[in-house]
């Protein structure tokens, strides 16, 4: 029984994506065969770029390989050595090597410290700035203040570029994201998420508005010089669009699974992370006891991964529940028997 996988919807095995990639392959071939802006680009990509786009409230959309190659492609692109980038200090890797790649100049804030970030903001001179964000963040579970970011950006003339990697198909409506949970957009927002998560099947897309997406289509090293995605992938993404605008009764199923969890994991030493989206961390200190949690569940037969430094800061070792609409409530209290009986026996 695993909690380690990012199948937030449980669509990685869902028929209906099965079967339209599938058909597309059989159609299409299996590979892109070129690069994008070559002959690699298919109209099954156009027409993913497009639902995704307008799933999440935003003109215009780009199809990357993974989202790492997003996140890199798209800093790389808008920002140079004379720019300055505002950073969360936890926010996940791919954007802190985005920021270095780019050569601008770094300044990492505090962990949601609005404060600091905005006394960043008002000293800077640069021409270009960009505050870069996880919109959830990978090892806490915690949403970052979207609306208050947006704010200062406008305050202070700056871009705000959001990682929807674990919000994508989690949060708002029907699963639209960051965006739709706080019900706003804006021209100053550019919004990268993951395709292998939620979505259940691979890669990643860029949305904002159509100037910076086609700036994008001409700039991003990672986005034109790599072979385009098997066309066939695209074909499962509007499949996995369509089933998330449908399928109401998945994402409760989901939004049920996490309050259960939440009410009723009663813990007396370890801490559960203040968190209302699937991923929900326990934090027990040291790399031993994350350890040796992980592997007492694994003898009982569930998969919960430790996560240790330099992923997560100094004494804050834990174990990372990742919770899904695959799972049965029967599941998700079965984990929460074994998490109060380890307490006790590795705690004494």
């Amino acid at each position: 029984l695993s909690f380690a996988s990012n199948d937030y919807l449980g669509l990685a095995n869902h028929p209906d994506l099965i079967l339209a990639l599938q058909n597309a392959a059989a159609e299409a071939g299996v590979g892109g065969g070129a690069s994008h802006l070559i002959t690699g680009h298919h109209q099954l990509h156009h027409d993913a770029e497009q639902a995704l786009a307008s799933f999440v409230g935003l003109p215009a959309g780009l199809l990357f390989s993974t989202g790492y190659m997003a996140n890199m492609g798209v800093v790389a692109a808008l920002l140079g050595r004379n720019d300055a980038i505002f950073a969360d200090k936890l926010n996940h890797a791919s954007l802190n090597d985005a920021a270095v790649l780019s050569r601008a100049e770094l300044n990492r804030y505090a962990h949601q410290d609005l404060a600091q970030l905005e006394k960043m903001l008002a000293t800077s001179a640069a021409p270009r700035k960009l505050v870069i964000v996880d919109a959830v963040f990978s090892m806490d579970g915690d949403i970052a203040p979207v609306p208050e970011l947006l704010q200062l950006c406008e305050q202070y003339d700056a871009y705000l570029l959001l990682d929807d990697a674990h919000g994508f198909g989690v949060l708002g409506h029907q699963g639209r994201g960051i965006l739709s949970h706080f019900n706003m957009a804006s021209p100053r927002i550019i919004y990268m998420a993951t395709l292998g998560k939620a979505a259940g099947v691979a890669g990643a897309f860029v949305a904002g508005d159509e100037t910076i997406i086609e700036y994008l289509i001409q700039s991003a090293k990672t986005y034109i010089y790599t072979t385009a995605s098997p066309p066939a992938l695209a074909a499962a993404l509007v499949t996995a669009v369509d089933v998330m605008q449908k399928d109401e009764a998945r994402h409760q199923h989901l939004r049920n699974l996490i309050a259960y969890f939440k009410e009723n994991l009663s813990l007396e030493k370890w801490h559960l992370m203040p968190s209302d989206t699937a991923i929900q961390p326990i934090v027990v200190g040291s790399n031993e006891a994350a350890l040796g949690l992980s592997e007492y569940l694994l003898e009982l037969g569930i998969l919960v991964p430790a996560i240790r430094p330099p992923t997560v800061p100094k004494n804050t070792a834990r174990v990372r529940i990742s919770l899904s609409a695959a799972h049965r409530l029967d599941d998700v209290k079965l984990l929460i028997e074994h998490l109060h009986a380890a307490e006790q026996v590795l705690l004494g």
